[in-house]
């Protein structure tokens, strides 16, 4: 098994803290399609947030810990898919600011980012655009001293509720990475889908959008490393939700079948039940593991152990459904019952299969990078 450091430790009681503080509300709070009030200002009161942000400008850390990381979802997403998501998401929005950004930009904005001022947001995915980035058709020209963008941007986390978006573009035959103000004039943005699992989702229309020519990221042309660097950092973070979501439905689960009694004795001492619930914990504590040293990994050379990161995700993110679907069978019509919270669960496990990286796209690259000798 793999042991957390007393400062790890320290970081995963305050997260949990925070936790416990939402999960009154999390039923709430999940609901949500916009930025929900209380969990944003107990998120910025916790300074948890400063994680996801380099120490130079506001954060803890002078290089972003993916174990610290990973530790925070995993207890925020205990609580509330929500939560998660608002934390995990100001670091996914901003790291390319992060990484790429001129001194002026980082400036202006990680310390907002860090005290959650400022929501952070990505924007890669287009309407007929999803795994396949290279496809994006979003498109960037240098003009005079400026930048103008013109695309369109679809199933957006935090649309609408961002305050600036790092968004990729084609720019001549190589694709680059621009940070879009919200509030830019030619900025427009409409309400995205209602998914089965609420999130803030948003549809982001650039028409003739003009930015000063430094809030290009990173080298003009080479976007896909900021992306990869991106990825290599957070990517195992979502695999530790998976572990936060699948320990909630198997507490949830336990706690009924103790509660519960069929046959004249506990539903937990009938055979077929207790070995889904032990089965589940099997799968969980194998995952955490996993997602603990995969994350450690990350430290210290994120995209030369990204392979460990995908396989993380693949393996705890399907985990978690397996998990949650054992439990909601556990509790057998109690499971079924819309608005309980493990039909919460049951909804919110769904999507960490798909984003950051669906389960077929990785497990694709894993084989080809497999076969090309790598272990």
């Amino acid at each position: 098994m793999f042991d957390l450091s007393p400062e790890h430790r320290e970081i995963q009681a305050k997260a949990r803290e925070l936790a416990a503080a939402v999960a009154p509300f999390a039923d709430e709070a999940d609901e949500y399609i916009d930025v929900h009030p209380k969990t944003r200002e107990l998120l910025a009161e916790s300074g948890l947030a400063r994680y996801v942000v380099p120490a130079q400008y506001g954060g803890v850390h002078d290089v972003l810990d993916p174990l610290t990381i990973a530790v925070v979802r995993e207890a925020l997403m205990y609580s509330s898919a929500h939560l998660d998501s608002m934390f995990g998401m100001q670091g996914v929005g901003s790291y390319s600011l992060s990484v790429g950004g001129s001194e002026e930009l980082k400036q202006r904005w990680l310390p907002q980012v860090a005290a959650l001022e400022a929501i952070a947001g990505l924007a890669l995915t287009e309407p007929d655009v999803g795994s396949d980035l290279r496809a994006v058709s979003t498109t960037m020209e240098v003009v005079g001293d400026e930048l103008v963008v013109n695309g369109r941007k679809s199933f957006i986390t935090n649309g609408g509720a961002a305050a600036f978006y790092c968004t990729l573009v084609r720019e001549g035959d190589g694709w680059s990475m621009v940070l879009i103000p919200a509030d830019t004039p030619g900025v427009s943005i409409e309400r995205g889908a209602d998914l089965i699992a609420p999130h803030i989702l948003g549809e982001l229309t650039f028409t003739d959008v003009r930015v000063p020519v430094d809030h290009r990221l990173g080298v003009p042309g080479k976007a896909f490393s900021l992306m990869l660097q991106t990825l290599a950092v957070f990517r195992v973070s979502v695999a530790a939700s998976g572990v936060g979501l699948a320990q909630a439905a198997l507490d949830e689960a336990k706690a009924h079948a103790l509660s519960r009694e069929q046959f004249g004795k506990p539903l937990i001492e009938i055979g077929a039940v207790s070995q889904k619930l032990a089965q589940s914990w099997t799968d969980v504590e194998a995952a955490r593991a996993f997602v603990y040293r995969a994350a450690s990994l990350a430290k210290d050379d994120p995209l030369g152990h990204l392979d460990y990161s995908s396989m993380a995700k693949v393996h705890a993110t399907e985990a978690a459904g397996a998990v949650v679907d054992r439990s909601l069978q556990t509790m057998g019509r109690f499971g079924l019952v819309r608005g309980s919270k493990i039909e919460r669960l049951y909804r919110n496990a769904r999507p960490l299969r798909v984003y950051e990286g669906a389960t077929e796209v990785l497990l694709d690259s894993l084989a080809r990078r497999l076969a090309k000798g790598a272990r």
